[in-house]
């Protein structure tokens, strides 16, 4: 008998028999009570493909063994029931198939062999932009121009859609992939009529971080990067170490006036100083039952925020409710109670003798309202202290502007020039005059420039999109209005906000201050906020300004939001209304006023701050199921310009000349054998950087700048600046992509320290050029090049582009102080070599300028360290120990390949 089928077993459900794999097996030697609900997960995920080569039988015993006092390093497999995707990762993804389609007929092998084998679901939300806003027809008009400028995006991705089995494509305008998916494509137990009605729970991986809002339904799933999410489409299990598992008791309730986005902003806070990197983040406790679905799902959204693989929550009376109210099927329900009841996975009492790796607690009452920034999401600073803490930062600004301007005017003089009395913009109240839309006013240091409602994290949730409605109508009672430089929009995650505003007539309100829909996708949360108007950005350019953002987002680095706006708060919709009517940083909001009413009285906060009551009224008057199954029934239908898409049924693509989808040239050349590893030898750098250099930093994102080597590249095809587009809507070509990586406007070379952006040093010149130039040089004269970083190195989204790009300009190896967990992974899935500095090591400590060769040995399958040899401009030599940063056996399967791809490619040409 197979050791799978060992265990399964058969249960009757409305007179239905199903089939599940049981504990039964195991219960007799080890106590299955003591695993957290997230290792009874991966538990049934092991014993359900217990027969399959990836799995071992000590991995089984390991996890159900689950003795945290003597952990030890263990890899599982893992292997998801479904993938979800989004547009701009998911483009890439799917070339990436396209491509390894040709590349099989060349090797030999079908067209047909590379398909999906699990569920694939890819819904567009990452291409609108707020170009049109504060006026009745916004969305029209943005619709408009983003199938205008994504045409030939779309027409691939349905071409993908006829050409791929389990492939399903949800069109724009239907909302954010990860609402989406909490609303409609969960599953929480998958069912398979076709083998014998099995049941088993619903788990994913993504290509997008925020996956993991899904763990606030009870689903185990969380962000990999494209290449990693392309694999497990073809049937590669994700490998991955067993994970330790942080248990988050929740006590007590939410005091008045305190939102789910105001409780995010504290966990991830709290999550990111205990460290909780790599690790699964359980909630238990009598607070969880004190939270709405929507309220967990605002806590799973943020993990990668705080750090975590995933940040889940148990299966109860609360996700059933919620399966009801978006309409799914009744009997489904049944099946979901009775077989979680079985495995003694259902609800929070499932939890009570789980054994965590570590504890932590937080008392509901303790939370405050709160905002994070100016460019950490875990940078959480309590309402009452908010103005101080900008105004702090400001001083910061000016003083660093001032020691950079003193050691130019000094620098300038020693030259023979002659000094200027004038100095950057100071931390004054002079400002800006400006005339804006028939307003005059001034524009100051700390002025909101953009106040959006926007993001999956809190338009899922209709306790803060109703609040943000009724302190909208308040304040319209007041008189107060939203200040005439601020740039407005509101751009919900689902359809049914919509329905739901109207039901309660309180889009009236939102509209009236400016908070017109714009569009339903991911807008100002991905960098899609569109230009300023033009009187503002001539008037921050004139006066040097330290302008502001306030959104309902989950990211706010360093150039994402607006690449002129330097200062993002995340903050929960409600108080981004409230900050566009204050329409400044500067302002202690929690206690000045916001604006005058008709009678000249102050109007304060306070004042116009809906009461929890109300807005439960609201939501209990406002929101049916009807809604959720209406605006779900046509979900993949899309509008009429969707249908009139022209595409070709083939099953190569054809690649017509595109500046948005392009052969990638991954995998030119490759053949069925494996190659060997080579040494690096006398490598370059070309990059040096700091701490915390995110993906966003990393890949490119956002707007393409009009000096940028993508702008260069795009121009020379023939597109004008106007329809450059972002670097989101073209990750479908490389020639773009590889040029953008390392373009971000905030980025800071070390090895060019004069410079913010795409700059750095040709090695030993020491010429100033752009990165992109520089690789290309390197790459000219066969010299690999290598990355030098700090701590936290790849924090933020799941970019498989921050591994991609790099691997294009020829970078083989990153060696840095520690890495956020999926760009480590990237980075192997893509031929790169992760290497990490020992403890007491790092960039400093050793000395290291950049202007270096390294050299660095072939590394072997098992092997944990390698010494780096390093010849400095002086020919002095030294060498220091690294970890090699490759996990698994399979990792290194993978790295050997090439890339994970390749390896997917080799196995699948070969196959008999």
């Amino acid at each position: 008998m197979n050791k799978s089928t060992q265990c399964l077993q058969q249960i009757e459900i409305n007179g239905e028999t199903c089939h599940y794999y049981s504990f039964e097996g195991l219960t007799d030697k080890y106590d299955l009570s003591r695993l957290p609900f997230a290792a009874k997960i991966l538990l049934e995920n092991l014993l359900r493909h217990a027969d399959n080569d990836f799995v071992q039988q000590q991995d089984i015993d390991t996890l159900a063994k689950w003795d945290v006092d003597n952990w030890q390093d263990t890899e599982i497999a893992f292997v998801p029931s479904r993938v979800i995707l989004q547009d701009f990762t998911g483009v890439p993804a799917v070339v990436d198939l396209a491509a390894m389609r040709d590349a099989i007929v060349k090797m030999g092998g079908q067209a047909d062999k590379i398909n999906p084998l699990n569920p694939v679901e890819l819904v567009i939300d990452h291409s609108v932009m707020v170009d049109v806003f504060g006026q009745a027809d916004a969305m029209q008009q943005n619709t408009a121009i983003e199938f205008q400028r994504n045409n030939e995006r779309y027409q691939f991705l349905r071409w993908g859609q006829q050409s791929f089995d389990n492939f399903k494509v949800v069109p724009p305008g239907r909302g954010i992939v990860h609402q989406v998916n909490l609303e409609y494509l969960s599953r929480v137990v998958f069912n398979r009529p076709e083998q014998d009605n099995l049941l088993y729970p619903d788990t994913l991986v993504g290509t997008d971080s925020h996956t993991t809002m899904i763990n606030g339904l009870g689903v185990l799933g969380w962000g990999v990067g494209g290449i990693e999410a392309e694999a497990a489409m073809l049937g590669q299990p994700v490998t991955m170490l067993l994970p330790e598992i942080v248990g988050f008791e929740l006590k007590g309730q939410l005091s008045a006036g305190t939102t789910a986005t105001d409780l995010v902003l504290t966990v991830t806070e709290q999550l990111r100083t205990a460290g909780v990197v790599g690790k699964f983040v359980e909630f238990f406790g009598a607070g969880v039952n004190e939270l709405t679905l929507a309220d967990r799902a605002t806590i799973a959204n943020m993990a990668p925020e705080y750090g975590a693989t995933c940040g889940i929550f148990p299966i109860d009376h609360q996700t059933t409710d919620y399966l009801q109210l978006t309409g799914r099927d009744e009997k489904h329900l049944d099946r979901i109670k009775t077989y979680l009841k079985a495995m003694d996975m259902w609800g929070t009492e499932s939890q009570q003798n789980a054994v965590y790796h570590s504890r932590l607690s937080l008392q509901l009452e303790d939370v405050v309202p709160s905002i994070a920034g100016p460019k950490r999401p875990q940078d959480r600073i309590s309402l009452d202290t908010a103005g101080k803490a900008y105004r702090d930062w400001l001083d910061l600004q000016s003083n660093v502007k001032q020691i950079n301007y003193s050691q130019d005017k000094n620098s300038f003089e020693s030259e023979g020039g002659q000094s200027s009395t004038l100095l950057p913009a100071d931390n004054g109240d002079s400002g800006v005059p400006c005339q804006y839309d028939g307003k005059d006013f001034v524009l100051k240091h700390g002025s909101v420039v953009i106040a959006a409602i926007t993001s999956c994290t809190n338009t899922s949730n209709p306790s803060v999109l109703i609040a943000a409605g009724l302190l909208a109508r308040n304040a319209r009672q007041r008189g107060l209005d939203v200040k005439p430089w601020v740039k407005t929009s509101f751009a919900p995650g689902s359809q049914v906000v919509t329905d739901y505003l109207l039901k309660s007539g309180l889009n009236e309100d939102l509209d009236a201050l400016g908070f017109q829909l714009v569009g339903y996708g991911c807008t100002t949360c991905i960098g899609n906020s569109g230009p300023l108007p033009k009187e503002i950005s001539q008037a921050i350019h004139q006066g040097d300004l330290s302008v502001t953002s306030v959104l309902s987002g989950n990211r706010n680095f360093e150039g994402r939001i607006h690449p002129e706006v330097q200062a993002n708060y995340l903050a929960s919709p409600p108080l981004v209304v409230a900050y566009a009517l204050a329409g400044n940083m500067k302002i202690d909001i929690a206690t000045e006023s916001l604006g005058n009413d008709a009678s000249g009285h102050p109007v304060y906060l306070k004042d116009i701050w809906p009461n929890n009551q109300e807005i439960k009224q609201f939501i209990e008057k406002s929101i049916d199921s009807a809604m959720f199954t209406k605006r779900y029934s046509d979900v993949y239908s899309g509008n009429k310009d969707w249908q009139a898409l022209d595409v070709i049924q083939s099953q190569k693509y054809d690649w017509p000349d595109s500046t948005y989808v392009k052969l990638p040239p991954f995998f030119d050349g490759i053949s069925t054998q494996i190659p060997e590893i080579n040494d690096i030898d006398n490598a370059r750098c070309l990059l040096k950087l700091g701490d915390s250099v995110t993906t966003d930093h990393i890949s490119p994102a956002g707007s393409i700048a009009l000096d940028s080597p993508a702008a260069e590249y795009l121009q020379s095809e023939g597109v004008s600046p106007k329809d450059f587009n972002s670097y989101g809507s073209r990750r479908g070509n490389h020639e773009v992509m590889m040029r953008g990586t390392f373009a971000n406007v905030r980025l800071r070379n070390l090895l060019a320290p004069s410079t913010e952006g795409c700059w750095t040093r040709m090695m030993p010149s020491g010429e100033e050029m752009s990165v992109f130039d520089a690789a290309m040089q390197y790459k000219k004269q066969n010299i690999a090049s290598i990355v030098l970083a700090g701590k936290e190195y790849g924090t933020g989204s799941s970019r498989d582009w921050a591994a991609k790009g790099p691997a294009l300009l020829g970078v083989k190896a990153v060696i840095a102080q520690s890495y956020e967990r999926i760009h480590r992974s990237n980075l192997v899935g893509m031929g790169i070599l992760p290497l990490q500095f020992m403890p007491d090591d790092s960039v400093d400590s050793l000395n290291l300028t950049g202007e270096e060769q390294f050299s660095i040995p072939a590394v072997s399958a098992g092997q944990k360290t390698v010494m780096v040899s390093v010849v400095d401009k002086d020919n002095k030599k030294q060498s220091f120990e690294v970890k090699i940063r490759i996990d698994t056996p399979n990792e290194f399967s993978y790295y050997q390949n090439g890339g994970i791809l390749h390896y997917v490619l080799r196995n699948l040409a070969t196959e008999k």
